[in-house]
């Protein structure tokens, strides 16, 4: 464990408490507002340091009972040493974890895009399996789900879906989903009984909003026309989807429900997203392009998941953890394994980061 620098985290503090005085001070309703989330992130990690430096002074007092030749004080803190110690240790772990730098996405909500890849129907079929892997996954965390646009397989399942998941932290659990996901399996279409390696594609964005990011009228080509092809219950009736084309990056969205006002918007959304993410993976690759770590690398073409049917197993290829419980993985139960697992990883990976700056 590397040593916390005592300089960063009395900055910290001082912070912490300058922040305090401002907000009782009365301050006009915009500052309040921004205050008030610095104030939201620096307590969870405020309120441990304080603990952290409660402990290294009783520590500091049990060192001086050590020498005080007080037989019964010493026996007393001899006893009371090592608790404390485990403590310190523990707290200097959360606290550095605390400490690491966060990405202003992770409060998001987020726009999820799963794209049926190599495999044919039985891909979009996977696709399928996928989306209500999620589906069910934003369930168990209390998350609002709502499809933005869909492209239906011949025999079930989606060739592609876009949908936005709505709830505090999604982007955070959900973000290192984005890559390729392979089943292994014999198909419902297969009358032979192989087992086929099929794919889908999976693409998790930040969900931006108007001040994230700036899209000019200049910029933006908007297109009315008839929806054709698989793609819902309305897609052959309608002439009311929208295709939105981006002219400085050639990014093109669609939307095709029933509402044209409504596709519009719901169009504009996915492309504000598309283009935010954008702008933090340019970001990101300049802060960290000699130590992008391959969990948070998000690469959309790496193969990151098997999903193996036959013997029961999903396994995850960034972090080598394989589960033998495929059924509550596809049910979005077992997938919080996976996310866990994930998340530790990346953590450690930039505290190592970290240390090794430090060092």
């Amino acid at each position: 464990m590397v040593q916390l620098s005592e300089s960063k985290l009395d900055s910290l503090l001082a912070r912490f408490e300058a922040i305090q005085s401002e907000m009782a001070s009365g301050p006009e309703a915009d500052v309040y507002v921004k205050l008030s989330r610095e104030y939201a992130d620096l307590e969870p990690v405020a309120q441990k340091v304080l603990e952290l430096k409660s402990i290294r002074t009783e520590l500091e007092g049990i060192d001086d009972l050590l020498q005080s030749g007080d037989a019964e004080m010493v026996e007393l803190a001899e006893l009371e040493k090592p608790d404390l110690e485990e403590r310190l240790e523990a707290l200097e772990g959360e606290v550095q974890v605390l400490l690491l730098p966060k990405d202003a996405a992770d409060t998001k909500s987020a726009i999820l895009e799963i794209r049926a890849g190599t495999g044919g129907d039985e891909a979009a079929l996977f696709a399928g399996d996928l989306f209500r892997m999620y589906q069910r996954y934003a369930e168990l965390h209390g998350w609002r789900v709502q499809v933005m646009s869909v492209s239906e397989g011949d025999v079930g399942g989606y060739k592609e879906i876009i949908a936005s998941v709505a709830g505090a932290g999604v982007f955070a659990r959900l973000k290192f989903e984005s890559g390729v996901h392979r089943v292994q399996r014999v198909p419902e279409t297969e009358s032979g009984g192989r087992i086929h390696t099929s794919a889908a594609t999976v693409a998790v964005l930040p969900e931006a909003e108007d001040i994230d990011i700036e899209i000019l009228d200049q910029d933006i080509r908007i297109d009315t026309m008839r929806a054709s092809g698989a793609g819902g219950q309305h897609v052959n009736t309608t002439d009311s989807a929208v295709r939105i084309t981006h002219i400085p990056t050639g990014i093109v969205v669609i939307s095709a429900e029933k509402s044209q006002h409504q596709n519009r918007a719901q169009a504009m959304k996915v492309l504000r997203s598309r283009l935010f993410d954008e702008e933090r993976r340019r970001a990101q690759e300049e802060r960290a392009a000699d130590r992008r770590d391959q969990v948070g690398s998000g690469d959309r073409s790496e193969r990151i998941r098997t999903y193996n049917f036959p013997q029961g197993r999903v396994s995850d290829h960034r972090i080598n953890l394989t589960l033998y419980k495929l059924d509550k993985v596809l049910e979005g139960e077992g997938l919080e394994e996976f996310v866990d697992a994930l998340i530790l990883d990346h953590q450690t990976q930039l505290l190592l980061s970290e240390n090794n700056e430090d060092a």
